[in-house]
């Protein structure tokens, strides 16, 4: 993970011991299979970025490729 502006980078157990959300959750977030959070855990995650909570949740610049949330059916 590149670093959130703070200087060093984080891992994912850094950041879930730093903000007490699970790794589990942390990494789902970063997969995007994960599309909300605890609005408590979403502050804490933010906080230990040093980012505004709506940067977390902000869409993509671009779409995953492959993932199924991107698949459109044809009309």
């Amino acid at each position: 993970m590149e670093s959130p502006g703070r200087g060093r980078p984080y891992t994912v157990r850094d950041l879930a011991d730093a903000t007490g959300v699970s790794r589990s959750q942390i990494g789902r977030l970063l997969t995007g299979d994960l599309g909300n959070l605890d609005v408590n855990d979403a502050h804490a995650v933010a906080e230990a970025l040093g980012v505004a909570v709506l940067v977390l949740f902000m869409p993509p610049s671009s779409p995953k490729q492959g993932h199924p949330d991107n698949e459109t059916t044809p009309t």
